[in-house]
């Protein structure tokens, strides 16, 4: 008789980074026997769709997607940028009963096995109480770093001792009391961890459905490895039951062999524009910089044009996505003349790529990037230094400790200015410096493939959650302090 599999109903938060994480995740365990549903917002699904030309997704009998709503009213213009703070309320508020059905669908379905355990986002928490409800594990992964997660976790604390001293300069306010965490200016802390409103509504959400709800899961993912961040991972692992550190993700993926098209799946919100490889394709090793703000900043048109002729007068090779939520308007209207004419034989600017494949290309030398996490850990992968610019969330902390305590990339400041775009870009690409973060950032991915490879830290911790937890037969595990 054919043992029935383990299925795992895997659901992001509904941005394309959150989506890009989780997705990875969910093909680990499909490699590790698990039956996978995976589950996307009815209105990332059809942008999803639109980027495809509305060929279906690949789903198998053992890997397939289903989508719920997100509650949000529909829009006049569906291609603008989403608002974190609407999106995270929306979900919390409208998602819990179509997410319960749903599971109560497929656990009527003959097609499935019955759900045995959920794998949630840790921003869409409202999973922690439909799994109570129905008594099978709920594992909530973090795809932050874990110096970003405990930021989020000490939210109340931290929003507690900043209203009390909001008059104080907040350049100069340092944190240097949360257990794990050297000091490190309030500047760099996650702009989603604190407020110096008392009833900042967004931290309210943060607080009860971020930090509280991790309490309460069976079990807590955190998307880095121990010899990265080894103080806050202690840390973690004193504060909740049960920790499992499993990064990088994608060298854990890489390791393995590809056993179908599951492995080719991707959900990218935008179309993927393959002609930027060929352009590499004509470039000598290590000659490009490779441009990408990620999928949630939006800046405005004065920045898109400081950046544009800081990599115009650094004379150095680039490659820059600019996806069409970034700024507000046509950027090929916002980019002055002389910067398309100056770069025409060394520019090459596309709406949205295959990071990985770009990262990991011989032609790329160096990564401008504004330390969204995935970035971050794709980049460390691939053992690729950085050129740092933050705008908002996570992204602040993921510069200071990319640039000051691992040491694997430069920062352009906040205030962009072309000259200083050009100086940092040049350096990262011909200077000492950049010889230095390069040796660095070679060190680090030596690290994570160590970390990744059988008998590793995250290699291990990966058998330790699906025994412990995901095949516990309906036994979670609450965590607490």
């Amino acid at each position: 008789m054919e043992v029935q599999r383990p299925h795992a109903v895997c659901i992001p938060y509904p941005a394309q980074g959150h989506i890009s994480a989780m997705l990875k995740l969910a093909k680990l365990l499909h490699h590790r026997g698990f039956h996978i549903t995976y589950v996307l917002t009815q209105l990332n699904y059809t942008h999803i769709m639109k980027a495809r030309n509305f060929l279906p997704l690949t789903q198998s009998p053992t890997f397939r997607f289903e989508t719920i709503p997100d509650g949000l009213p529909s829009r006049e213009n569906p291609d603008t940028a989403l608002d974190v703070a609407d999106l995270c309320f929306s979900t919390a508020k409208n998602c819990y009963a179509p997410f319960m059905e749903l599971i109560h669908r497929l656990n009527r379905s003959s097609d499935v096995p019955p759900v045995s355990c959920v794998v949630s986002d840790t921003f869409v928490a409202f999973t922690v109480g439909v799994a109570q409800e129905l008594g099978i594990p709920v594992v909530l992964f973090w795809p932050i770093s874990a110096v970003a997660s405990l930021m989020h976790i000490y939210s109340s604390d931290l929003r507690d001792k900043i209203s009390k001293n909001k008059d104080a300069n907040f350049g100069d306010y340092i944190i240097d009391w949360i257990p794990g965490v050297e000091s490190i200016p309030l500047s760099d802390i996650p702009t989603t961890a604190w407020s110096t409103d008392p009833n900042d509504p967004f931290i309210d959400y943060i607080i009860s459905e971020v930090a509280s709800k991790s309490y309460k899961a069976s079990a807590l993912i955190f998307h880095t490895f121990d010899e990265l961040e080894p103080e806050v991972c202690k840390t973690l692992s004193s504060m909740f039951h049960r920790v499992y550190t499993i990064g990088p993700i994608p060298m854990l993926l890489h390791g393995l062999p590809e056993s179908d098209e599951i492995d080719k799946i991707e959900c990218n919100l935008w179309k993927e524009d393959s002609t930027c490889i060929q352009w590499l394709d004509t470039k000598i090793p290590k000659s490009v910089v490779y441009v990408n703000f990620g999928s949630m900043t939006v800046t405005d048109p004065e920045k898109l044009v400081e950046f544009a002729m800081g990599l115009s007068k650094s004379m150095q090779n680039f490659l820059w996505i600019i996806r069409p939520e970034l700024i507000s308007g046509d950027w090929s209207t916002i980019l002055p003349p002389e910067f398309m004419d100056a770069v025409k034989d060394r520019g090459y600017i596309v709406n949205w790529c295959d990071q990985e494949q770009v990262l990991n290309h011989p032609s790329v030398g160096g990564f401008l990037t504004h330390c969204g996490w995935n970035s971050m850990v794709e980049s460390m992968s691939a053992g690729m230094a950085m050129v740092c610019w933050s705008f908002f969330a996570d992204q602040p902390i993921n510069r200071y400790c990319c640039c000051s305590q691992w040491r694997l990339g430069l920062e352009i400041e906040n205030d962009v200015k072309r000259e200083n775009v050009e100086s940092v870009v040049r350096e990262l690409m011909e200077g000492e410096n950049g010889r230095e973060v390069k040796k660095k950032a070679l060190f680090w991915k030596e690290r994570a493939e160590v970390a990744t490879s059988v008998g590793g830290s995250s290699f291990l911790n990966l058998d330790k959650l699906i025994g412990e937890v995901l095949l516990s037969g309906g036994q979670h595990f609450p965590n607490g302090v």
